[in-house]
């Protein structure tokens, strides 16, 4: 049986006449008068403290990184918070099946996107829906790693057509299989390598995980497991069930390599968490999961961070380990709180999931994450509470707004970067900048989003939400058409940028 994704006919996007694009698109740098009129009067006031701000560095300063090396950005304020535009893209929807689009990356010249069986880069800038590049690829993209290296680079993995020799069927054992991994340079396009995953019949959409490390890809797919180097695409390592009981389940990247390793059937599954050492596969230290575990997740691979479901299939509580040995630090209670580990809303665990809680982030010494939404409209939406990863103990939050749900988004050195959505023409949408040790935020970005399209793009579940050299995208994760006008293309991201101080 196929687990790949479902059968669908959008392998092709088509360009959409101006005239229909026209008609779609809503400008996106103003809110209203007063909106603007705000931020001007504010404006005096934000340069002042930015400059103030940049005197007294950040704990976690910018340091110079290897091109292999798993980007962190570490952001500057712009010169002015007010938004506009820097790019926009629609997509043609074939048909009634939605299109699935895993994966969205930024540098600073391009946004790119995975969508079906390509991945597309759009210039940033004024041209709004320039595209760069375009790169096909043998199948329909199955997993996606957040992680970007420093220099631009990022990888797939991609579902290949059964191979089937002139005049021969295809092999239909190896339909939906999973097994080749794709390295891209996401500022030019170019695809720098791609493999064929070794012993990877069983290797699905459903149940494959990439990550990228300092120099390392690494992917893992339930009962077997396979690294490269990132450069020369050599095989470094590679692990399948005849050489362990246990299997790796999937990986975290980032500044280190952990794996989730899986013992036993699903009825009485037993989970450890090891850190490897990239280079070589070997384990440099284990941590043993209690029993009674449904689900582990891995949000953070340095500082090691578990999200894990006891008893239940929601995330219970995080565990925090300590990174030289791999010992418990401390246990920190979930309730109250909605980690979002693996509620992407695809209609299964769909391109990698072990790695992905958008509702929280993970910093030097902190995990911030979301709390569950308040339905009161006189009270915050929600909040966001930063945890000691020492102590387990609250330390600082930062609090919404009535109507107005904040998302953590990703670390700016020690501070956090935080999106909060709009309630009304008068409150926009917001990036800003929260420093949990002064509980001070500074704005970053204050747009609009289309009316229609508001809800979806705000919706951490739906949508990447990223923020990236001085930009903020947003992106539908699930692009369907409007059964009611079947033939106009559907936005499929969203970009802003500072507007500047010209006039």
């Amino acid at each position: 049986m196929s687990f790949g994704p479902p059968p669908s006919m959008y392998t092709q996007s088509a360009l959409a006449a101006d005239q229909t694009r026209s008609r779609r698109r809503r400008r996106l740098f103003l809110a209203l008068a007063a909106v603007v009129a705000f931020v001007l009067c504010l404006g005096g006031s934000l340069i002042w403290y930015h400059s103030a701000d940049r005197t007294g560095a950040r704990d976690a300063k910018a340091v110079k990184q290897a091109p292999d090396d798993i980007r962190e950005t570490v952001e500057k304020a712009p010169v002015s918070p007010e938004g506009r535009l820097v790019t926009e893209h629609f997509t043609t929807v074939p048909s009634s099946k939605p299109v699935y689009a895993p994966g969205t990356w930024a540098t600073g010249k391009v946004v790119a996107r995975a969508v079906a069986d390509w991945i597309e880069g759009y210039k940033i800038g004024t041209d709004y829906d320039k595209t760069a590049w375009k790169l096909r690829l043998d199948g329909h993209v199955c997993a996606v790693s957040r992680d970007v290296t420093a220099d631009g680079r990022t990888a797939v993995v991609v579902q290949p057509p059964p191979a089937g020799g002139s005049g021969k069927a295809a092999d239909s054992d190896k339909e939906g299989v999973c097994d080749e991994v794709v390295m891209v340079d996401l500022n030019t396009g170019k695809r720098l390598w791609q493999r064929k995953m070794p012993s990877a019949d069983f290797a699905f959409v459903t149940n494959t995980g990439i990550a990228l490390t300092r120099s390392v890809v690494a992917v893992a797919w339930g009962q077997g497991s396979v690294a490269y180097d990132m450069d020369s695409g050599k095989r470094l390592w590679n692990t399948t069930l005849a050489t362990s009981e246990c299997h790796d389940s999937g990986f975290a990247g980032g500044r280190a390599l952990l794996a989730l390793v899986l013992c036993g059937e699903s009825t009485d599954a037993r989970y450890r968490v090891e850190k490897l050492d990239p280079r070589t596969g070997k384990v440099i230290w284990r941590y043993s999961v209690s029993n009674g575990i449904q689900a582990v997740y891995l949000p953070s691979a340095d500082p090691p961070v578990l999200a894990v479901a006891a008893g239940d299939t929601v995330v219970t509580d995080l565990l925090t380990l300590d990174p030289e040995t791999g010992r418990r630090r401390a246990t920190i209670s979930m309730r109250g709180y909605d980690t979002k580990c693996g509620q992407e809303s695809y209609p299964g665990p769909f391109f990698g999931v072990l790695d992905k809680c958008d509702g929280m982030v993970v910093g030097r010494d902190r995990a911030f994450v979301m709390s569950k939404q308040n339905l009161d409209d006189d009270k915050p939406a929600d909040s966001i509470t930063a945890f000691d990863l020492a102590k387990g103990t609250k330390a600082e939050k930062f609090e919404g707004r009535p109507l107005q749900t904040v998302v953590p988004v990703r670390m700016n050195g020690d501070d956090l970067i935080i999106y909060r959505d709009s309630s009304s023409s008068v409150q926009p949408a917001a990036v800003v900048d929260w420093n949990p040790r002064t509980d001070k935020e500074t704005p970053y970005l204050l747009f609009s989003l289309p009316t229609d399209e508001e809800y979806e793009l705000s919706d951490p579940e739906q949508s990447d939400i990223l923020y990236e050299q001085g930009h903020a995208f947003l992106a539908n994760r699930m692009l369907e058409r409007d059964e009611d006008s079947p033939k106009d293309p559907v936005l499929s991201l969203i970009g802003v940028g500072t507007a500047g101080l010209k006039h």
